[in-house]
């Protein structure tokens, strides 16, 4: 299997990466305001043909994977009322604070979900939660060196509930291959971290990596 993957990329000559492609954008107009993020529709040309699509106009977010000494994950449990679940998740949030560097908003809520800091960070993965009906782009970073922060936050909504836990990290493997928990962010950050541990933590971003795929395209002459 593995010679077969390698003769793939050697027939396309370069890495598996994504593309980025700037189709022209024929309309792009915002179809419904939420309170915490958009639905947009757009029309746009691919193959000679115009085709439109909604899809939800997000902020983007990051999340933190929290190892410490032991490499035990720091995990939250909360309520998700679209998923009728109280699911583990890692420490994450909206990037909806303008201009904030990503970096400082994962060390910000860090500290506002789990009352820590950390003196090491490492971009440990970037993905598209939906690529099919979302522009939502996520940053998971990998902080280790913690300590408790100089403050503890009030929390509210489903904050106000959190459960947290340390689990280790081969725990937290298992719970993802074995189906018992679901959330997006951490079933990547914890398989990603298995696989950047067993390499010798070889590969990690810099904590201030350029994050190109972050921000959507430039919208078109109707944006609105």
């Amino acid at each position: 299997m593995a010679e077969a993957a390698d003769a793939v990329v050697g027939d396309q000559g370069d890495l598996l990466a994504d593309d980025r492609v700037a189709l022209p954008i024929v309309t792009s107009e915002r179809v419904f305001e939420g309170r915490v993020w958009n639905i947009r529709r757009e029309s746009f040309e691919l193959a000679g043909d115009e085709i439109v699509r909604e899809f939800m106009d997000h902020t983007g977010a990051v999340g933190v994977l929290a190892l410490d000494e032991h490499d035990r994950a720091l995990l939250i449990k909360q309520y998700r009322h679209p998923i009728r679940m109280r699911d583990w998740e890692i420490p994450a949030g909206l990037l909806d604070v303008e201009g904030e560097d990503p970096l400082a908003g994962a060390q910000r809520e860090l500290a506002e979900e789990a009352d820590l800091e950390a003196s090491e960070w490492a971009v440990l993965a970037d993905f598209a939660t939906s690529p099919g009906g979302s522009d939502e782009m996520i940053r998971v970073y990998l902080a280790r060196g913690l300590r408790a922060a100089p403050e503890v936050h009030a929390r509210e909504a489903e904050e106000a509930e959190i459960e947290v836990r340390w689990v280790p990290l081969d725990d937290c493997v298992d719970a993802v291959l074995a189906r018992r928990i679901h959330n997006g962010p951490l079933s990547i950050a914890v398989l990603a971290a298995h696989a950047a541990r067993a390499r010798g933590w070889q590969g990690l971003g810099e904590a201030d990596a350029p994050w190109p795929n972050r921000t959507p395209p430039v919208r078109g002459a109707t944006d609105s």
